[in-house]
């Protein structure tokens, strides 16, 4: 049998709020096999269905760039908030969104790659930051939409200054209409990404062990049932959970659009432009999304309620 280890348990809580007894009481029936626990721990109704792992924990900032029919988000972390709240580290986050936009660049290491503007690279931009501000920095991750015609909305939340943040979102609104009428609705949805967390545009973007996971938590919770009853509870189910984690099919949460999904809202959006309007893409960066920080205070607890195992 598994270890079950402190680091194991706080990694279960974390993804999925549950007590500590019960977390290590999960690992324990499943040997330690984490996805497994976090199934477990929903079937007896210890935790809710978790749109995503990990925690909001590294500093830094999240950078918006639209230019043209082009969007990008990027997140470059430092090791404190001090240091996101630097003017110089707020240029280069920012700068870096650019050069990435207006370069087409989706990729980290050729964004580091390319000119920075001022003379070298972006890496050896954010090496001098580092250098000059005496802080750890990192360009994480970025992510990229395009719409051959049509209009990128974005939002950024919690912003420091203008496209720099703690969440940014862009989204690809795909239409020959009146960009003059889209760029309202694009700001619309980003706004509703940013507060909705999606974890897909659809069902049919959804990674397909999420929906088999899913499948298996619901006829678990539901054994016994007869076949063709438990095929129709699997089949509601799975309604339910692509409104909570699928854009299109997320209710809107804005007043304006009371009992609309944000499909229904992109449609209605359609007279207005005056042409069909195709919801195409988007992307959503939280800072430090997925990022680990150690708490030697929780670690500890963490530690007892694991029986000392580190």
């Amino acid at each position: 049998m598994a270890s079950v280890t402190a680091a194991l348990v706080k990694d279960l809580r974390e993804k999925t709020g549950a007590g500590m007894m019960d977390c290590k009481n999960a690992l324990t029936e499943t040997d330690g096999d984490i996805e497994a626990a976090v199934d477990w721990l929903r079937k007896k109704g210890l935790s809710k269905a978790a749109k995503k792992s990990g925690r909001i924990a590294a500093e830094g900032l999240v950078a918006v760039a639209v230019h043209g029919p082009d969007g990008v988000v990027v997140e470059v972390n430092s090791e404190t908030d001090f240091v996101a709240r630097n003017e110089e580290f707020q240029a280069l986050a920012r700068t870096i969104a650019l050069v990435a936009v207006e370069k087409g660049l989706t990729d980290v290491e050729a964004i580091k790659a390319t000119h920075y503007p001022g003379g070298g690279t972006v890496a050896e931009a954010i090496a001098n930051a580092i250098a000059t501000i005496g802080e750890n920095m990192t360009l994480r991750r970025v992510g990229a939409v395009r719409v051959a015609q049509g209009f990128v909305g974005h939002y950024v939340h919690n912003a420091v200054s203008e496209g720099l943040g703690k969440i940014g979102v862009i989204v690809a609104l795909e239409s020959t209409g009146d960009a003059v009428q889209l760029a309202p609705l694009g700001r619309l949805i980003a706004l509703h990404v940013a507060a909705a967390s999606p974890l897909a545009l659809d069902s049919a973007g959804l990674d397909p062990s999420v929906v088999e996971r899913e499948k298996a938590v619901l006829a678990d919770k539901n054994a016994g049932k007869p076949p063709h009853v438990l095929e129709k509870i699997i089949e509601s189910g799975l309604k339910s959970y692509y409104k909570e984690v699928c854009l299109v099919d997320q209710p809107s949460i804005h007043a304006e659009h009371a009992n609309k999904t944000i499909g229904q809202v992109v449609k209605d959006a359609e007279k207005n432009a005056g042409a069909p309007v195709t919801l195409k893409a988007f992307v959503r960066y939280a800072l430090g999304e997925g990022i680990e920080k150690q708490e030697t205070d929780f670690a500890a607890e963490v530690a007892a309620a694991a029986g000392g195992q580190a």
